[in-house]
């Protein structure tokens, strides 16, 4: 549980009021304890994170489908102003629900989908909470985007800033993925490598949140708006299967807050009578060197112990995850598993995905499928059940992880003959 206090505005320094669609206001997660929409992360009463609270509206299935065709379908609810989808944004959003036959045979499942969120602007899931916060932070006055990032967000963030023609500051641990940090270089602003761990890095953000009235940081000062985000993905899966929800799902952890913004997805389209009320099982997956939500779920605590970070899987290197206690809460309350795997199944899992499916998902998507086989040996994952695994971004950002991979056999001359001498009588690899 965090224990910083809420920024509050200088003196003089107005904020207009947000115009947030059907939220209407903040609610603690721990005492209920319920203020204004504004940037605010903690509660005055006990320090316990907030979160967003709405009165939702009426919704048909026919209205939505008729949207634009991204996130922006599901505007009615999120916390964003009602002209959201005419605004300069990156537009993320629904992408591909693929149906894996080809990876379900090999891992003796019945049927199996794959929420590919490669097909972001910037190639992970980051793009559609970054849109989010962005329109909550400029409702609310703030006037630079910023955040600490493992590198997917700090890609969001700068291009999402850039679209919407605004400054953005990003820090990010200095021994990041090269790709990442290119990828965030090439969108212009502000980009701050930090000697130290994402854990470092956030501490860094949130003191600098503290001092910067101006900046939205939108993990830290605008974190209950920039969270709701995530329900995208489980409105998404459940229009995509034909307005009905999977029996199982699995979801990386880094924070934990993607995990639960999923099943509150789910949670908000069956109360709205969008999708039937079936009931599903929520999965979470993490690396071994950096599984504190695993450590906790297999040791049956409601509290997680912080660890130090020492994975290939960066971007879900969060020692310290926010939303993990809600992560066990939810994975235990629906009849899930969290399980862990280390750097050689996250490796041989992307290989997998990428020779069943086509799908080079990144390492984050690695430690999913792993977890999912882990599963599956140890009989915890119901091999019948209509499962979707989520690959949260592209290998092309984590390409060392699989340099050994690509390392090709010697040339041959261009000659039949010397295709003949190397590969008659074998099958072609």
């Amino acid at each position: 549980m965090s224990t910083a206090t809420t920024p509050t505005p200088e003196a003089g320094t107005a904020r207009r009021s947000p115009r947030l669609g059907h939220a209407v206001g903040l609610s603690c997660r721990e005492c209920g304890t319920s203020c204004g929409l504004g940037p605010h992360y903690a509660c005055a009463a006990c320090f316990g994170p907030l979160e967003v609270r709405y009165r939702l509206p009426r919704l048909s299935r026919s209205g939505i489908e008729s949207g634009p065709p991204n996130m922006w379908r599901y505007a009615p609810l999120l916390p964003v102003p009602p002209d959201i989808a005419a605004r300069p944004t990156t537009e993320p959003g629904y992408t591909r629900l693929v149906r894996a036959d080809n990876l379900a045979r090999a891992l003796g499942m019945r049927r199996l989908w794959i929420k590919d969120d490669r097909g972001n602007p910037t190639h992970s899931f980051k793009d559609r909470v970054v849109a989010v916060a962005l329109a909550a932070a400029t409702e609310l006055g703030f006037t630079v985007l910023a955040c600490p990032s493992t590198g997917n967000l700090a890609n969001a963030v700068a291009a999402a800033a850039a679209r919407a023609g605004i400054r953005s500051v990003v820090l990010v641990p200095a021994d990041l993925e090269p790709q990442k940090i290119i990828l965030t270089g090439v969108y212009g602003g502000t980009l701050v490598t930090v000697d130290g761990s994402y854990d470092d890095v956030n501490r860094l953000a949130s003191e600098l949140a503290g001092e910067h009235e101006d900046w939205a940081f939108v993990n830290v000062n605008v974190r209950p708006f920039y969270a709701e985000g995530s329900k995208t993905l489980g409105f998404e899966i459940a229009e995509q299967l034909g307005w009905r929800l999977p029996d199982q799902v699995v979801v990386p952890i880094a924070s934990g807050a993607q995990l639960v913004k999923v099943d509150k997805g789910f949670g908000e389209l069956a109360s709205l009578g969008l999708v039937p009320a079936t009931p599903w099982r929520v999965f979470g997956a993490q690396a071994s060197g950096c599984a504190p939500v695993s450590a906790a779920f297999a040791a049956g605590h409601d509290t997680v112990r912080p660890v130090r970070p020492e994975t290939i899987a960066k971007s879900l290197a969060i020692g310290d995850p926010a939303d993990g206690p809600y992560a066990l809460d939810v994975v235990r309350r629906t009849g899930g598993v969290i399980a862990d795997v280390g750097d050689r199944e996250i490796v041989d899992s992307m290989r997998l995905l990428a020779a069943t499916e086509g799908i080079f998902g990144e390492t984050a998507g690695g430690v999913t499928l792993g977890v999912v086989r882990k599963l599956l040996a140890a009989g915890q994952l119901d091999p019948g059940a209509e499962t979707v695994i989520i690959n949260s971004g592209d290998g092309l950002k984590t390409l060392d992880a699989v340099t050994a991979a690509a390392d090709g056999p010697p040339p041959i001359k261009p000659t039949l003959e010397a295709f003949t001498e190397r590969y008659a009588g074998r099958t072609v690899s």
